[in-house]
């Protein structure tokens, strides 16, 4: 988060017509990066991810007023964020005639053939097992592995509590040992 403005600032001038699109241009630049990965880790392909993002954003800019802060921003732009590339996966997968599984494999494939996919073999490995897992499980394993996210962070952003997130976890990194060892 930029030093120079606090998450409170940073609501209100996004809340007020004066100053809301300076304001949500800080917060474009702020978020970019961070939600661009995360929505990445689910729908693997750049330009899906790209697309997503941009929805996403578009998405906060339209609600941005109603939000009433009971969960900190960035939790509400997470939230909103994983949302938005779920269901692009689901619409993409009924437009393709495909199962979740049966896209999720398609888009494994073409993974290492993405040219912004900059990972080795052993990271594709790690994409393939990650992809097998529960969609739950798999949102968490990403959210707290790769995004270092603490358990609170997450409960708040799916809503869930920081019990089953630990649960979900290990359980997770059991059933990526597993597959990584088989293969």
């Amino acid at each position: 988060m930029n030093t120079l403005i606090s998450e409170e600032t940073l609501l209100h001038d996004l809340q007020q017509d004066n100053t809301q699109a300076k304001a949500f241009e800080v917060l474009v630049s702020t978020y970019k990066k961070r939600l661009y990965w995360h929505i990445r880790r689910i729908v693997l392909q750049h330009d899906d991810a790209d697309d997503v993002l941009q929805n996403t954003f578009i998405k906060v800019y339209k609600n941005i007023k109603g939000f009433k802060g009971d969960s900190k921003l960035y939790s509400w732009m997470y939230r909103i964020a994983t949302n938005e590339a779920l269901n692009f996966l689901k619409s993409k997968s009924r437009k393709l005639g495909l199962s979740s599984e049966a896209l999720q494999e398609k888009t494994l494939t073409n993974l290492e053939a993405d040219v912004y996919f900059e990972g080795d073999e052993i990271q594709l490995k790690l994409q393939q097992a990650i992809a097998k897992l529960p969609e739950k499980q798999k949102l968490v394993f990403n959210m707290k592995y790769f995004e270092e996210m603490k358990y609170e962070e997450i409960s708040e952003i799916l809503q869930t509590s920081v019990g089953g997130l630990k649960a979900s976890y290990h359980i997770a990194v059991k059933k990526l040992e597993s597959y990584l060892i088989e293969n």
